[in-house]
């Protein structure tokens, strides 16, 4: 087995090469045919996270123990199964589910796994993507992608899923409401393409810094864009939503983005902070009440979110991103790449 791993934060990752692992129980061998790369794999790979003030919080506060297999958008190939597996058979292909709770506590049996606050997340906390095989711990997380081209597909482990589970946030809106969107990189792209089709009856406004990447939000389908470094783009949105937006998903959620999300979002609106850029901001808490506005979060995820975003690109509504295909061994000069927002759309490693 090849993998790529980080072994030391800020360097680059190594080729390691050992056994393939035999799968236990009901665990799952998959040979990984694609892999996507994700920004959040940046914040691994520099050792930690921005708290805002001059804080950081470390991968090792974190609980990731390195060295590590990087990569939480993998598909492949099953090509060995335990011997308590049901479901799936050798030569399947398979999208690898990676937001994998305990098992055990509350929140994962009611199904939601990613607010286990003992995840086993592939890539993360488990061996990842960023190699030619990866083990999936049960069969229920290796999902059907027939329908949908493999090199496409990965993306929606994480940018996919992680936009839709955003996206569905935003309810209730009113009949009047427009969404906006912040952040047109791989996850914001996504999000756009996925909103034409969840949320066709609404104007969709994206928000971004990049004028390249406002340009391929247009083509995505935004009805409108808006370059946050203009001194009016506060103003702008007020005038393209009268009182605001009904609902604001922020995927990049930096110090800037979320004051002009608080800004601008309207009275009764919703603030949905997704991005991990990480930052501070200080707002009066009587505004909260007084606006009967909504501040949250949104991580990742969960199952039933991911076969059901399955389900609406199979219906074909969504607009893809653009995929770039990379060969594996080109990992680092990928990371690179996304660090100084050479990648319009996302990368795809195949081994």
């Amino acid at each position: 087995m090849k993998s790529y791993q980080l072994v030391e934060a800020n360097q680059p990752l190594e080729l390691v090469e050992t056994d393939n692992p035999e799968p236990q129980g009901n665990e799952v061998l998959v040979r990984i045919t694609a892999s996507g790369v994700c920004h959040s794999d940046l914040y691994f790979w520099q050792g930690g996270y921005d708290m805002g003030g001059g804080k950081r919080i470390s991968i090792a506060e974190r609980g990731i123990k390195l060295p590590l297999t990087m990569g939480h958008e993998p598909v492949g190939e099953v090509v060995a199964i335990g011997p308590d597996v049901e479901g799936v058979e050798i030569g399947d292909k398979r999208l690898v589910f990676p937001w994998i709770g305990c098992g055990e506590c509350p929140r994962c049996a009611e199904g939601n796994d990613n607010d286990c606050v003992a995840m086993r997340t592939l890539g993360v906390l488990a061996p990842g993507g960023y190699a030619d095989h990866v083990m999936a711990a049960h069969p229920r997380y290796l999902l059907d992608i027939s329908g949908i081209p493999e090199h496409y597909a990965c993306t929606l482990a994480c940018a996919g899923v992680t936009s839709y589970s955003a996206l569905k946030k935003v309810h209730p809106l009113s009949a009047d409401d427009k969404v906006v969107i912040i952040g047109a990189g791989g996850v914001g792209l996504t999000g756009i393409g996925v909103a034409r089709a969840y949320l066709p009856d609404h104007e969709l406004i994206v928000v971004d810094i990049d004028g390249e990447k406002l340009a391929a939000a247009r083509q995505a389908g935004a009805d409108h864009t808006i370059n946050s470094a203009d001194e009016d783009a506060l103003a702008r949105l007020k005038e393209l939503t009268g009182n605001g937006p009904g609902a604001i998903v922020d995927f990049v959620a930096n110090s800037e983005t979320t004051k002009l999300g608080y800004d601008a979002v309207r009275k009764g609106g919703r603030y949905i902070a997704v991005g991990l850029y990480g930052g501070e901001i200080t707002i009066p808490t009587l505004t909260l009440p007084v606006r009967n506005m909504t501040m949250r979060g949104s991580y990742v995820g969960n199952l039933e979110d991911m076969h059901e975003l399955l389900e609406l690109v199979r219906g074909g509504g969504v607009t893809p991103i653009p995929v770039e295909k990379r060969p594996m061994s080109q990992v680092n000069e990928t990371l690179h790449d996304l660090d100084e927002g050479r990648i319009l759309g996302r990368v795809v490693l195949v081994p």
